[in-house]
């Protein structure tokens, strides 16, 4: 066996298949084994692996053990000379394995190879290429240095940045997104140090192929795609505590006990600054609007009181109690906002009918509230309506405002609908076009092109790749989709570098496949689309659908001495309500019995219900449940959730 490929997985289904179906290809004429480690995913990983990709050796995990030792549970097992480390969120073009395989057996000093590493809108990721993290390093990268001064050869060393991106060249560290590995070094260093849970593994493995006596090289012969960010998040807490502590493991482990001090000490203190930032920084982008939204509302609130209370209520003296504007205005102001946030509000994109429903509501919740206040405490429904009227000026007209500064024009209220442009032979395009229609509610413009110049003969074609510049401009495109069925991953890899320029997004159609995948920069995670994942993953509709849960739940509880003529079975209804209130359950979930398989669809709590019961006693034919559970999904709505509870009511105690 000349090369084992060893992926270790956890829950980026879609993005394993993608890896999978580019590892197939670059496999051909080579004698290849293939892992993948499953670290305990629910989304379905392991049944995907199991039914498009038999010829995968695969190991499923029942908890998360952590990359190092997901990674030596296949070293062990695996046969090859050499041994291929690779990141589920990445794409190999088709003749990487034999270029890196070819340049190894060429140079017998190379311990480990890594390649260049492009993210998904063919960008240069320069962690293709790093140095140790030595206490002086780790300074220049910590504090911004390397960042400023990305080519010097001191302040740069941490990315390598002096060294030139299409150049082979011995380097410290490489990625373990692809860390190709010989068989005879791994005897020499050993396995993963399972030390490391995750991040620094690289590394330290790294540091000890060239203490071993072996080189390191950078090889920018075949590049890959790296979907950086999909499977940790990089801008997270956890991310930052995770990543650290382990530059800490690697100090202690390798440095002298002075020298590991002072990276530790510069680790500490990066942690708590980063960790300090990304709490700051997420606390101000969701807080920011509500309590800019709060102040101008206490503000007007604070004139039209004042005018009032001279002009009309007590124009010959006196005045509200402190207690007005110390506890009931802000009392209202909270209401109003907490209304605004359930009516999605401040969500995006931002509607102004989404503004005037939240207030309406919290008005009218204010004066149910009112009107059951003592005399002495009800103050003036004027003030509130008045108070209404300017808390919907005042948020329309602040986000008019930031939305002018921001873009210089007054179009927030309106979703940007997108054009694309998909590469690909006909029927596959067709195939393309399909899935994005049924996963992208209202695409502005989709056009289909031929990859050779001569396929270009349907009218249903609006050109051919040569002519891919032209188009984007003429058609004004922001997105090209390419079918990996029909182009090779060299040749989707060298438009997305050669079209950088032109500031289009990018995804890839993988064959057979339900999925879109990209990715937009390097510290996003990747963009997906699939056919299932469209209205029911909403913030506004997972909210709205918790929601229902609940008040279902409590009203079921109200009005239980009815419900007990209703439904089959009361100590079933008990256990459900109680099942849904703490979250186990949803009162309406996906049809699991039927042809049509949930690991396909988007994750939500499995139901008590499902859209099989909206059809009462009525026979369904497979054709119709097999397609209940996509509806169900890409069509949302509260509405149609209550249809199904209403007619399914009887089963509301259904053991599930």
């Amino acid at each position: 066996m000349k090369l084992s490929v060893v992926i270790v997985n956890y829950n980026v289904k879609y993005f394993l298949e993608q890896c999978l179906n580019s590892v197939r290809r670059a496999s051909e004429g080579l004698q290849v084994e293939v892992f993948v480690v499953d670290n305990n995913s629910v989304d379905g990983s392991c049944e995907m692996v199991r039914e498009k990709f038999p010829e995968v050796i695969q190991i499923e995990n029942k908890e998360n053990l952590g990359f190092s030792k997901a990674n030596n549970q296949a070293i062990l097992q695996s046969k090859g000379e050499y041994v291929l480390l690779l990141n589920p969120d990445t794409v190999v073009e088709d003749d990487t394995f034999s270029k890196v395989l070819e340049f190894m057996d060429n140079h017998p000093d190379a311990g480990g190879l890594g390649v260049k590493m492009i993210d998904g809108k063919g960008t240069f990721l320069p962690e293709s290429k790093r140095g140790l993290p030595t206490p002086d390093v780790a300074f220049y990268k910590i504090f911004g240095l390397s960042k400023f001064f990305p080519r010097s050869k001191i302040f740069g060393k941490y990315h390598l940045g002096y060294l030139p991106q299409d150049d082979i060249n011995p380097v410290d560290v490489l990625s373990g997104a692809f860390m190709l590995l010989r068989r005879e070094t791994l005897d020499k260093t050993g396995l993963l140090d399972e030390t490391f849970f995750m991040y620094g593994e690289d590394i330290d493995l790294s540091y000890r192929i060239l203490k071993a006596g072996y080189k390191n090289y950078y090889f920018p012969g075949t590049r890959i795609i790296h979907y950086k960010g999909e499977s940790t998040k990089k801008g997270s807490i956890n991310y930052v505590f995770l990543f650290y502590n382990a530059m800490i493991i690697f100090a202690r482990k390798h440095f002298t006990h002075r020298r590991a001090r002072i990276l530790a000490l510069l680790i500490r203190i990066a942690i708590y600054f980063r960790a300090s930032l990304a709490i700051v920084s997420r606390f101000l982008s969701k807080a920011i609007m509500p309590l800019l939204d709060a102040i101008l509302i206490y503000g007007g609130l604070f004139f039209i009181i004042n005018y009032w209370e001279e002009r009309v209520i007590f124009p010959e003296g006196g005045g509200y109690p402190p207690g007005f504007f110390t506890l009931a205005v802000p009392g209202y102001i909270l209401i109003w906002l907490l209304s605004c946030y359930f009516s999605s509000t401040y969500d995006r994109p931002v509607k102004i009918g989404k503004i005037f429903r939240g207030i309406s509501v919290g008005t009218v919740i204010i004066l149910v509230a009112y009107a059951l206040l003592p005399e002495h405490l009800r103050f003036s429904r004027a003030i509130i309506l008045l108070g209404a009227v300017w808390a919907v000026l005042a948020m329309a007209g602040l986000r008019i405002f930031s939305n002018l500064v921001k873009s210089g024009h007054f179009g927030f209220d309106a979703v940007k609908d997108r054009r694309f442009v998909i590469i690909g032979d006909l029927a596959e395009a067709k195939r393309v076009r399909d899935l994005l229609q049924n996963s992208y509610r209202n695409p502005g413009f989709i056009g289909m092109v031929a990859v050779n110049a001569g396929e270009h003969k349907s009218d249903e074609l609006i050109g051919s790749l040569p002519q891919i510049k032209e188009i984007i401009k003429v058609y004004r495109i922001d997105e090209i989709i390419f079918c990996s069925k029909s182009m090779t991953h060299q040749a989707i890899i060298d438009q997305m570098s050669d079209l950088q320029d032109l500031q289009v997004d990018y995804k890839i159609a993988p064959e057979d496949s339900l999925s879109i995948i990209g990715s937009n920069s390097i510290n996003t995670a990747g963009d997906l689309y699939t056919v299932n994942i469209n209205a029911i993953t909403n913030v506004e509709n997972l909210r709205n659908k918790r929601l229902l849960d609940l008040a279902v739940s409590l009203g079921a509880l109200i009005m239980l001495p009815v419900l007990l003529f209703l439904v089959q079975s009361l100590p079933g209804l008990l256990r459900n309500i109680l099942r849904v209130l703490f979250g186990c359950r949803s009162w309406v979930g996906y049809v699991s019995d039927g042809a049509d398989p949930t690991d396909r669809l988007p994750h939500i709590r499995k139901g008590i219900l499902n859209p099989m019961d909206a059809f009462g006693d009525d026979v369904i034919s497979d054709e119709i449940r097999q397609q209940l559970n996509v509806i169900y999904t890409r069509d949302y709505s509260i509405r149609n959730d209550l249809n199904i509870i209403l007619k399914g009511i009887r089963n509301l105690g259904r053991k599930n």
